[in-house]
């Protein structure tokens, strides 16, 4: 036999038992990944947004955060449950409890079930599930511990907002800057990418702003602890269906518990000691 053919074949099939065991490892050590919707009356929106979610690739969960609507979308949420057993999770909430809270159960309970990658989107399609992938590879190959989706880090893009409405968020984002000195341009942005960590690190019992303000309070919260944010810029699109749940009092909060917010102390979670 010819040694130089045998120890041939042999690195021939040592090579691709190499690359084969690499790509089972890489299958095996796949992110999770959870997508947190809070719901309130998303009846018309709440099947199709699962829907797109779980037609990406990579895997994603969704956690759906139900706040008591009396127009039935906790009951198509669990008829979808029985399509999508492993990838489709509800927490039934009595009441309309709040926007921060919500996010907050979903946040612990995400930590609990140990997801490397925690989402925020709202149900309403105003963020594009397909750019769910772009947060995550801001995070997971960019280096961003927190990776914001973001109307206004490249212009104004945002679609079919009265212009009113326009002026009000992108005025209110330049005036938490000017208060905290956070160089964020989307200040009050809610579709989000979290690593785990900074969700561990934050001390999510003593956030105290339920609406927009939560959403300033988070983004704060991760700058004052030093971690990476990373703006990547959206198109945000308006509901088409459904019930807008902005009001007044969310942007009195906001404006007020900014104020507040630059004169407190931001300090990680205390660690539990074994």
């Amino acid at each position: 036999m010819n040694v130089c053919h045998f120890w041939g074949e042999h690195v021939t099939l040592f090579a691709i038992f190499y690359y084969f065991c690499r790509l089972v490892l890489k299958m095996t050590v796949m992110d999770r990944k959870v997508v947190i919707i809070p719901t309130y009356n998303e009846r018309e929106n709440i099947e199709k947004i699962i829907r797109a979610v779980f037609a990406l690739d990579g895997e994603y969960h969704c956690l759906v955060i139900e706040d008591g609507s009396p127009d039935g979308t906790a009951g198509i949420v669990r008829e979808l449950q029985t399509v999508f057993p492993q990838r489709l999770f509800m927490i039934e909430r009595s009441g309309k409890l709040g926007l921060g809270t919500a996010y907050i159960t979903g946040f612990k309970w995400a930590i609990e079930q140990k997801y490397d990658y925690i989402f925020e989107m709202d149900a309403d399609f105003s963020h594009n599930p397909n750019d769910l992938p772009r947060l995550y590879e801001a995070c997971s190959k960019g280096g961003a511990d927190l990776a914001i989706g973001s109307r206004y880090c490249n212009g104004i893009s945002v679609i079919n907002w009265p212009i009113g409405r326009v002026i009000m968020s992108y005025y209110a984002s330049v005036y938490v800057r000017t208060v905290l000195g956070m160089k964020v341009y989307d200040t009050t942005a809610g579709f989000k990418c979290y690593r785990r960590k900074v969700l561990e690190t934050i001390d999510l019992d003593k956030i105290r702003m339920y609406g927009y303000g939560f959403q300033i309070e988070m983004k704060y919260s991760c700058y004052k602890l030093g971690f990476k944010i990373v703006e990547v810029p959206i198109i945000f699109v308006d509901r088409k269906e459904g019930t807008s749940k902005m009001s007044g009092s969310i942007f009195g909060e906001a404006f007020w518990g900014v104020l507040g917010l630059r004169f407190r102390k931001i300090r990680p979670k205390a660690q539990k000691k074994l």
